[in-house]
């Protein structure tokens, strides 16, 4: 008698053992979800750098290399010249410092530097997810103690980072 019970919990585990190898869940955690039957090539037109504020030489070439990396890296799309299935464009419209906040002695005592970036996005194989001029923004603070030449290259370049992430999820990630 005991062999029989020991009997049906050996054919419950094999059901459950069966059922759990026959199902499985696939997650992409790249972070896109790109139907590359459709689209397999991406263009990106020079974004320049506009901004009424602040002018700093690196930013531009900085933030083009960032934009295309992200691409290039978490995606399987081509990079091609011109007329990709899926095209970005646009440029640097604002970079900025404003005083943050003032200390006791009336003096500014921390500083917000911030980017905003402006984005035009075709996706050939469907037009419903194209933009044209969504802008994408990141801030950062700073010491006013400290010069802006300082710490500049660093917040720049987490700036940098956050606007890329946030234009590459906006245009390809879909989630």
């Amino acid at each position: 008698m005991v062999w029989i019970k020991q009997l049906k919990v050996v054919g419950v585990l094999m059901v459950l053992a069966g059922i759990v190898t026959a199902c499985s869940i696939s997650y992409k955690f790249n972070g896109s979800s790109i139907d590359y039957t459709k689209v397999k090539t991406i263009s990106f037109e020079n974004f320049p750098n506009r901004s009424a504020g602040f002018v700093w030489g690196p930013m531009e070439s900085m933030f083009n290399t960032a934009l295309q990396d992200i691409y290039m890296q978490q995606t399987r799309l081509k990079q091609a010249k011109r007329g990709g299935d899926l095209q970005l464009s646009g440029e640097i419209t604002n970079y900025d410092a404003l005083n943050k906040g003032i200390g006791s002695d009336g003096y500014s005592s921390m500083v917000e530097l911030r980017m905003t970036v402006r984005v035009n996005f075709v996706n050939n194989s469907n037009p419903t997810e194209n933009m044209n001029g969504q802008q994408f923004s990141a801030s950062r603070e700073y010491n006013a103690n400290q010069q802006l030449s300082a710490v500049q290259d660093e917040l720049v370049t987490q700036m940098i980072k956050e606007i890329v992430e946030q234009i590459f999820n906006a245009t390809v990630a879909n989630w």
